[in-house]
């Protein structure tokens, strides 16, 4: 495992390198239907039906990781929805607004100092009014364009900062008072897994993860601690996993030992503060495996995901 914070050796770069190649390989699989719940371009939602035709199939909610920036969008896991599929689920594959404008930021895993420019992280509040606003359609949407969907046994997963935004999605009734996302009951889920996910917004500033993604979400100061911006604290409030607990929800994490994109001591964390809340949240640490194997439909972590997602589905 290689240790954080610090320098990934050249090895485990190589290793993410090539695993990310693999996940990105797969040609992007068109959905059975496509479907709005918004008017923005990327208020969509994909749809694939289960490919042997059952019905009654639940239905997997997939959000779709990239640091919440817009160079990434839902065609990468296409192919995980397409391998879901062929495992028997319905899958909704959403799409929500992202961050786009350049800005200086620090490159993925590179040395502290080491700058670069790309698309900043996320858009407040735009990404989470769509999260938000997709799960709540979710029903209609998914009874009218997937008939053959079981819409009341829906699980939520996601990767990443996708795998941040599904375990936000089942804490919105535990949301402060008078936030606008907030649910007055928990909401009618079977379940979270997430995958590699952004879980805990104080580890994941501490460890820098994503070039300063955190804090460009929460629309502080990329270089600085999460606590030396106002803005940001106020806003992690509202957003950060690792303080919305418990949920109620059955959570499930998987993440590989050897991820040097989210290290595992961001899902621990939040393991560590859902136990504290008096939740327990399961946590499969897969041994030789990085970021992207769990979204890699040729990879064996991603049969891992698909029981994760049986276990609460079924």
């Amino acid at each position: 495992m290689t240790d954080f914070p610090g320098s990934p050796d050249s090895a485990a770069r190589e290793r993410d390198a090539a695993e990310s190649a693999s996940a990105f390989a797969h040609p992007a699989v068109a959905p059975d239907r496509t479907a709005a719940y918004g008017d923005h371009p990327d208020q969509v939602v994909d749809f694939y039906a289960p490919r042997d035709g059952r019905t009654g199939a639940p239905l997997v909610v997939l959000l779709h990781g990239g640091a919440w920036r817009s160079p990434y969008d839902r065609a990468h896991v296409s192919p995980l929805a397409d391998f879901l599929a062929r495992r028997g689920f319905a899958v909704a594959n959403v799409e929500y607004r992202r961050g786009g404008d350049d800005i200086p930021r620090q490159r993925d895993g590179a040395e502290p100092g080491a700058g670069s420019v790309g698309p900043v992280a996320g858009r407040w509040p735009e990404t989470f009014d769509d999260v938000a606003a997709a799960l709540d359609a979710m029903p209609a949407l998914a009874s009218r364009e997937l008939p053959g969907a079981d819409v009341r046994r829906i699980v939520v997963s996601g990767h990443s900062a996708g795998g941040h935004l599904a375990l936000w999605a089942a804490a919105r009734h535990v949301l402060p008072e008078g936030s606008p996302w907030r649910l007055p009951a928990p909401p009618s889920l079977r379940g979270v897994v997430a995958l590699a996910p952004i879980a805990d917004f104080a580890t994941a500033v501490g460890l820098g993860v994503c070039g300063g993604a955190v804090t460009q979400l929460l629309g502080g100061d990329a270089g600085a601690a999460l606590g030396g911006d106002a803005v940001a604290v106020e806003r992690a409030a509202h957003a950060d996993p690792g303080v919305l607990l418990p949920t109620g929800i059955a959570t499930a994490i998987v993440h590989g030992v050897e991820d040097i994109v989210v290290p595992p001591a961001v899902s621990e964390a939040y393991v560590d503060a859902a136990a504290r809340s008096g939740e327990t949240v399961g946590l499969t640490l897969l041994g030789g495996v990085g970021h992207f194997p769990l979204i890699d439909p040729s990879a064996d972590a991603c049969a891992v995901v698909a029981e994760e997602l049986a276990q609460l589905a079924w």
